[in-house]
């Protein structure tokens, strides 16, 4: 049984840094494509940052380029996000999702597997 467990999310101020983990588990992700999503309160769920578990390519979303930067380490099954200089307009939800035909899409649709999120609020 495929698992993504998020972690590391929190309250912080504007300025802040957080790390995301994503621990996957119940398979190998060889071939995958991982994704990170956010939902603020009442809007839709979003793409944030992926990265192709094989190459390590990475891709972003143009609101947090240069801001987050997603990674991945083979030997504990994990992906993370790292969040630099937050906003408040970066709350919401996170999610770690995984697509296992590798395709690095920015849509929700294209993932099969989703974590339960991890919540991240940023004050002002």
């Amino acid at each position: 049984q495929v698992q993504l467990v998020e972690s590391g999310g929190g309250l912080v101020q504007a300025g802040d840094s957080l790390r995301l983990s994503c621990a996957v588990s119940g398979r190998t992700f060889s071939g995958y494509a991982m994704g990170w999503f956010r939902q603020a309160l009442g809007k839709e769920r979003e793409f944030v940052a992926g990265i192709r578990w094989n190459s390590g390519t990475t891709y972003y979303s143009d609101s947090v380029k240069g801001q987050f930067t997603v990674s991945r380490e083979y030997a504990k099954n994990t992906v993370y996000l790292e969040m630099n200089s937050l906003k408040p307009e970066d709350t919401g939800v996170y999610y770690c999702a995984a697509d296992r035909y590798g395709l690095g899409a920015r849509s929700s649709r294209s993932y099969d597997y989703w974590g339960q999120g991890t919540q991240v609020t940023v004050s002002s």
